[in-house]
């Protein structure tokens, strides 16, 4: 997986807390553990608010001095329910899992959303999982929270077994700036079009895609645009098109280059991938970690007719790409 930071931050985060309890499946027959802090959520992008409810949720753990456990969901409840209708994804799940492992989370709780969590009456949720598996003490929850079969359950549900079951409930901190809310959708609002300085301003840091460069099919490289691919699973993430930005290795150094992320249809792609030409280098990174920041949207993301008109494109995206950075250049303090 990847960490959470730009630079060599990023990949130093890596080592993380590798001991953070990964739960998995939906039912525990026995306890995992007892008086419990538990929070639910999607947590997609991990950016400020989230960061928020995770802080919230580590001292409300230490002043009880009981476990943390974060609940989330895979695939996500939209991507069962209207899959095509999901917005897309800001994380790759993987990603998504290496932000919780940076932090001083006890256990995260790895949910598969499918049939049998989606037909789970509320009630059930709560007495199966957050009562006799993890022996919650105290849940929190954002007050427009909702769960179990039909969204039957609310926040009022959760207050009235509460006082049943001998645990707690609290409304998460809504994390807001001047333009309201923050948010998965505004982040994913913001890096579509193209505007990365608010993405970070929301997410705390810069937006970006990692994973492990693995083999493409040799196309770039034989139309004299080596690249490096990355596999970005089968979710469809939030971006699409081709971008100037950064692409860091592992070894700290950053990479002025454009990339192509998507399906890859004039070569008629069936998984989603990340590829990155560095604009001055074409270093042997197979296997390696890397992460990709976007500054700048040039185009969507085009079907052409031939592999010749594919090459003239890029050519194109290359001089743009180096126009971005040529700017920056300027804007840059002497």
């Amino acid at each position: 997986g990847c960490g959470p930071c730009g630079g060599g931050v990023y990949f130093r985060l890596l080592r993380g807390r590798a001991f953070m309890r990964l739960l998995r499946g939906v039912d525990h027959r026995e306890p995992v553990f007892s008086g419990a802090v538990v929070t639910i959520g999607n947590f997609d992008g991990f950016h400020r608010g989230h960061q928020a409810v995770v802080s919230r949720l580590l001292a409300a753990s230490a002043s009880r001095s009981a476990p943390s456990v974060l609940i989330t969901f895979e695939p996500l409840p939209q991507e069962f329910f209207v899959p095509e209708r999901a917005p897309g994804r800001l994380q790759r799940l993987r990603d998504r899992m290496d932000f919780l492992r940076t932090t001083a989370l006890d256990a995260v709780w790895l949910m598969r959303f499918g049939k049998t969590l989606s037909e789970m009456p509320a009630e059930d949720f709560v007495r199966r999982v957050l009562h006799h598996a993890l022996g919650a003490r105290h849940v929190l929850i954002g007050d427009d929270f909702r769960f179990g079969k039909g969204r039957g359950g609310d926040f009022a549900l959760l207050q009235a077994l509460g006082r049943d079951l001998d645990f707690t409930v609290e409304s998460t901190p809504t994390l807001a700036d001047d333009s309201g809310r923050i948010s998965s959708t505004r982040v994913r609002a913001a890096a579509q079009a193209g505007d990365f300085d608010a993405a970070a301003r929301l997410l705390g840091r810069p937006y970006g895609l990692c994973g492990r460069v693995s083999h493409g099919d040799k196309r770039g490289r034989q139309i004299g645009f080596p690249t490096a691919n990355v596999r970005l699973g089968p979710r469809p993430m939030a971006l699409r098109g081709v971008y100037a930005g950064w692409l860091s290795l592992q070894n700290g150094v950053r990479l002025p280059s454009v990339a192509n992320i998507g399906w890859r249809p004039t070569v008629a792609g069936t998984e989603q991938r990340l590829e990155a030409h560095a604009l001055d280098a074409s270093p042997e990174i197979y296997g390696e970690l890397v992460r990709f920041e976007p500054l700048a949207s040039l185009r969507g993301e085009q079907r052409f007719d031939s592999l010749d008109a594919l090459k003239a494109q890029i050519g194109r995206d290359v001089d743009a790409a180096r126009a971005v950075f040529a700017t920056l250049s300027m804007q840059q303090p002497a």
